[in-house]
């Protein structure tokens, strides 16, 4: 991943309804969630949630698929993996006891 990429991904993550959105996206799996669900369980309107829906899509953190009427989003769960990567490319440095910490951070 490229940093223009990595920033381009933050920003739109820098946002509490956009991040509200995505963890809840993350958290439905490969199922998804269609979008009137997915602003109800956020708490936010109809119209806000497709706006952001549109920041993070553009971001390429989000997918949706269409059926008829219905729209069904979904964590793009490739481009989260190559950005978590990014992060952690140059953290650990082989560092097993940073490494360890991160994956405390993780269970906690």
């Amino acid at each position: 991943m490229k940093q223009y990429a990595a920033i381009k991904s933050l920003s739109a993550m820098a946002h509490s309804g956009r991040l509200s959105l995505l963890r809840l996206l993350i958290q439905a799996g490969d199922v998804g969630i269609g979008s009137g669900d997915l602003a109800k369980r956020a708490k936010i309107g109809a119209t806000t949630a497709s706006a952001q829906l549109l920041v993070l899509s553009n971001a390429g953190l989000v997918r949706s698929e269409r059926e008829g009427r219905r729209i069904t989003y979904f964590a793009n769960y490739k481009m989260l993996g190559r950005l978590m990567a990014f992060l952690l490319h140059d953290c650990c440095a082989n560092r097993q006891e940073i490494c360890c910490v991160l994956n405390q951070e993780k269970a906690a």
